[in-house]
Formats: C-alpha cells, structure tokens, sequence
C-alpha cells in the first residue's frame, strides 16, 4: 500500500517562493493520478494541481501561472513548485494518489499524505 509524506512547507512573505515535495513508497508512473490539494480552515478541501501518468498536468484558475506540478521517478517524489505566493495561498496541502482516475475532486483519491502548512504572510 502505498505511502504519501509531504515536507516542505514553512512561512514565507508574500511574493516568494516553496517547494514542496510528496514521497511515495511506489513509482508515480504506477499510478493514474497524483494531485496536490489544499484546505484553509472553515472551507473546503481544494484541488490546487495534478499530475497523470501520460504527463498531462491540470491547474486550479488560481493558481495558474505560479504553480508548476512534476515528479521526479527516480525519487519516487512529487513536487509542487510555488511562486509569487500570496496570503489567500495559506492552507494545509496535502498529497494524493488515485488508481483509476485524474480529477481535482477529493473524493475521488485512495491514498494522502498527513499535509504540510503553507503560510504566506503580506
């Protein structure tokens, strides 16, 4: 059964920049769909960018432009590239893998990781 653990958060000031990178105990290229989502408190879990296994990647409207999903196989590790961050970026991100799908909807994910915080202060 595979493993998500994500690292990489931490507090930034708002135009700069975090990796974040998601391990997994499998290849990507094993699975449908990797995606990342993220939640604020009081709202609801969202989905920020995902990664199928033909390369095809998809981005919520806002994050388009500043955020670049990718996946290094030889690492087994997912990664979310985020720049020019702004305060409303502020949330707990998650990882997620799914064997059968590639949407942006998290019910459709089998397997998630514990999430990293993102805080963007302005």
């Amino acid at each position: 059964q595979v493993q998500l653990v994500e690292s990489g958060g931490g507090s930034v000031q708002a135009g700069g920049s975090l990796r974040l990178s998601c391990a997994a105990s499998d290849y990507y290229y094993n699975w449908y769909c990797m995606a990342w989502f993220r939640q604020a408190p009081g709202k609801e879990r969202e989905g920020v960018a995902k990664l199928g296994s033909d390369d095809i990647t998809a981005y919520a409207d806002s994050v388009k432009g500043r955020f670049t999903i990718s996946r290094d196989n030889a690492k087994n590790t997912l990664y979310l590239q985020m720049n020019s961050l702004k305060a409303e970026d502020t949330a707990m991100y998650y990882c997620a893998a799914v064997s059968f799908s590639c949407g942006l909807r998290p019910h459709e994910y089998q397997r998630w990781g514990q999430g990293t915080q993102v805080t963007v202060s302005s």
